[in-house]
């Protein structure tokens, strides 16, 4: 089991996460309270870097979702960047590949105009659509 490791840095966007080690039930906390520490300003994005994310059980997806109401409910939008293949397969398999913005990479995610909004089945768009 590797710790879970947390490095925050600002971009243009808002601020990255970048995510090491095992996401799982004993690390998933840490996350969250990353997340919680946040401030973003309406419109802003959060992303979240994955690409040293070496494991992801249910609690790290759970964690993710939190994540995403957090950060939709201060009016900013989140993207995840470098999904490792493992959990990128699991993301499709419950859908949540629909529902998250996925990005190749943190300067894909980061570029202005490029994170798209995902919502849930039934949640009405910003717009009304």
């Amino acid at each position: 089991m590797s710790p879970l490791k947390i490095n925050t840095r600002e971009a243009t966007t808002g601020p990255v996460l970048q995510i090491v080690g095992d996401l799982d039930h004993e690390t998933a906390p840490e996350l969250r309270r990353a997340v919680d520490g946040l401030t973003l300003a309406a419109g802003q994005l959060l992303v979240l870097d994955l690409a040293a994310l070496e494991f992801c059980d249910s609690s790290g997806i759970s964690v993710l979702l939190t994540a995403r109401n957090l950060v939709g409910a201060q009016g900013g939008d989140i993207a995840l960047a470098s999904v490792p293949a493992n959990t990128a397969r699991i993301l499709g398999i419950v859908g949540l590949d629909r529902v998250f913005a996925i990005h190749p990479d943190v300067s894909t995610a980061t570029a202005r105009g490029s994170a798209a909004r995902r919502s849930f089945p039934g949640e009405r768009a910003a717009d009304g659509s």
